[in-house]
């Protein structure tokens, strides 16, 4: 028959171990809470690729202003 004992450090370990669960819990639940009320909001989701021609409003230089092309 072996006794068990738990130590106090277990007890500590435990509800630590708890905390930090139910904190990295909590912020999953956050983030996928934000991706499904932007999503079904409808906004018009945009994609750059980094170039001028790619960005909707953004005003392109007129021929012979700007930075000169070799």
């Amino acid at each position: 028959m072996a006794i068990r004992a738990e130590h106090e450090i277990h007890r500590r370990r435990l509800s630590r171990n708890l905390g930090v669960g139910l904190t990295l819990g909590a912020f999953v639940v956050l983030v996928f809470l934000l991706t499904v009320v932007k999503i079904t909001r409808g906004d018009p989701m945009q994609g750059f690729d980094h170039t001028p021609e790619s960005a909707p409003g953004v005003a392109q230089p007129a021929a012979g202003q700007g930075s000169a092309a070799p």
